[in-house]
């Protein structure tokens, strides 16, 4: 994963330049509204020094007429520039979440359970945020900023050199304390996201766990680890306030002395008749332009600086490797059998601590393969493998002879089905829920696979039948129910692989009997691998892979397994007295 800073020459290629037509037009219409608005400073040395000594009446309409036009062009110019720089900026915004969203799904499992859903949920809609400053308004206004700057210079060295060379020392010195606080500013800006994300993080955890929260009496401990990341974001935010305050009181007091020498040298410049009363006023006016762009450039700078801040962060996430990497996984498959082997696996979490050591065995096409075994031993770590969850760390996972680190997942995924204990539900109708792997399908499959998984026999007696509203997580439903709903979509995905995980833990005795059935219909003719602490569930496996370690150290049918009074006769003997 990169850990460079994003430079804004690659912030440019990316964003500033496929956007360069909107940009540009960008810039002709700040430039318009910055030459409009120097109209009025440039006609108030012809009003003081000549229209108002002559009582010319004539030529005061004039001028008025000129300054009212010029500030109705920097009102449309305004108008437009805010219209179009803003819009564009909340389109980009909008693509980047979506490419960061996209780019998230793509990163393989074990990205997720190291990192809180929160604080990817601020990566995708917070971090991006900062590019409007890049395509918006931000950066045109400091282009705008610099040409007005540049033009007003001219102009005061023009009306009076030896002012003008006074001004730009303190104004130097402003720009070099900037630099500096900008350069202090974007690590805290960076920090600053990496703080939301956790907190934002521990808060979503918090209103997903106030079930568990409330029954253990949590909440004052809850709040206060609430309270712990709030205080982090703040003195974070004090530390980047500091650095914003450092600049604006530099610029206040170090252009607030240059404006006190120009009020002496002025004053001593039209005492001796070597500058007109007009010329000062009009120099004070362009003063104020070459100054405020300057002090709003200080501004934009810091707002250029967070959004590069984020970009880091975003830079970072982009260019983590894929799950689905087409360097390495190049065989595409279309139609499968089902063959599934184990050829002396071995997997680990982190190194040198090894969860599966040298496992082998085969899946024939069609047939039902149980896990059985402790916790931890190793059940769930296997059927990751056979979902392409994990990846081997030595040996080889064979799909109809062809090893799965090298294959296409969305090929093979197309033929894989998975229902876990805690299944995922969305919130949204039971019929939402079940169309969910195939949206496209017809009113017959999916009454199919109502019927099959018996959701009918709840969704029955609902008001609104499978227009029902399930709330978060399916939460307004019964384990058993969910369970069955899990197992339709299943079902309508029609896969040749299916791992069912603890797919029937959560049910009572009357829904475990209809889950057995559907079960029945599910594993027809498909691959299956169950894993199962209660082994009543399991006895017509065609194979039962009792795993211990790492290690499987018993395999076959229930009969064989009971006959030879091991490690499955003793799980089994138990659970029967229970």
């Amino acid at each position: 994963m990169s850990k460079k800073k994003v430079s804004f020459g690659w912030a440019f290629r990316e964003y500033i330049w496929p956007r360069k037509k909107i940009v540009f037009i960008g810039i002709i219409l700040i430039i318009f509204r910055s030459l409009a608005g120097m109209v009025l400073p440039y006609s108030s040395k012809t009003l003081i020094d000549d229209v108002i000594p002559s009582k010319d009446l004539h030529n005061l309409l004039w001028l008025l007429g000129a300054v009212c036009f010029a500030i109705l062009i920097q009102a449309l110019s305004s108008f437009a520039l805010t219209r179009l720089l803003s819009v564009e900026a909340q389109h980009l915004i909008s693509l980047l979440r979506a490419q960061v969203q996209k780019k998230l799904l793509r990163l393989p499992i074990r990205f997720f359970d190291n990192n809180k859903s929160g604080a990817l949920v601020s990566r995708v809609m917070s971090d991006v945020e900062g590019v409007r400053n890049l395509v918006g308004t931000g950066l045109v206004q400091l282009v705008g900023g610099t040409f007005t700057a540049i033009i007003s210079l001219v102009i005061l060295i023009k009306i009076n050199a030896l002012m003008t060379f006074f001004v730009l020392l303190p104004v130097s010195i402003f720009a070099f304390v900037a630099l500096k606080a900008f350069g202090y500013i974007r690590p805290i800006f960076k920090d600053r996201g990496k703080i939301n994300a956790e907190v934002k993080g521990r808060l979503t955890e918090t209103l997903n766990g106030i079930r568990v929260i409330k029954g253990f009496n949590a909440e004052a401990q809850e709040s206060k680890t609430f309270e712990l990341g709030v205080e982090r974001l703040f003195l974070n935010v004090k530390k980047s306030l500091t650095a914003t305050a450092l600049i604006t009181s530099s610029s206040t007091f170090l252009l607030g002395l240059a404006s006190a020498g120009i009020m002496g040298i002025g004053g001593y410049f039209m005492m001796d008749n070597t500058m007109t009363y007009g010329e000062f006023i009009s120099f004070t006016l362009f003063l104020g332009f070459m100054i405020a762009p300057i002090v709003q450039m200080s501004n934009i700078g810091s707002q250029l600086t967070e959004a590069m801040a984020g970009l880091d962060r975003t830079q970072e996430l982009m260019e983590m490797d894929e799950e689905d990497n087409p360097e390495e996984r190049t065989e595409i498959i279309d139609g499968i059998v089902g063959d599934v082997n184990f050829e002396e696996v071995s997997f680990a979490y982190e190194e040198d601590k090894e969860v599966l050591h040298g496992v082998s065995f085969d899946a024939p096409a069609g047939s039902v393969t149980a896990l059985v075994g402790s916790s931890g031993s190793g059940k769930s770590t296997i059927a990751g493998l056979v979902a392409t969850f994990l990846n081997p760390t030595q040996g080889k996972v064979l799909l109809d002879g062809n090893d799965l680190s090298k294959v296409n997942l969305s090929s093979y995924r197309q033929h894989l089905a998975v229902v876990l204990q805690d299944d995922f539900l969305y919130e949204g109708t039971i019929r939402e829920n079940i169309l969910f792997p195939n949206p496209g399908a017809n009113e017959e499959d999916l009454m199919h696979a109502v019927k099959a998984a018996y959701v009918d026999e709840f969704t029955d007696r609902f008001e609104n039948g499978l227009e029902t509203v399930i709330g978060e997580r399916g939460v307004k439903l019964s384990g058993g129910q969910r369970q069955r709903i899990s197992i339709a979509r299943a079902i309508l995905a029609n896969p040749k692989i299916i791992i069912l995980d603890e797919a029937t833990s959560n049910l009572d005795t009357q829904s475990e009997s209809f889950i057995q059935k559907s079960l029945q219909e599910l594993m027809k003719n498909r691959t299956t691998f169950v894993i199962a602490h209660r082994l009543s569930t399991i006895q017509q496996a065609d194979q039962i892979l009792v795993v211990e370690e790492g290690n499987i150290v018993e395999r076959g049918k229930h009969d064989e397994l009971i006959s030879k009074q091991g490690r499955y006769f003793d799980l089994f003997t138990y659970q029967s007295r229970i």
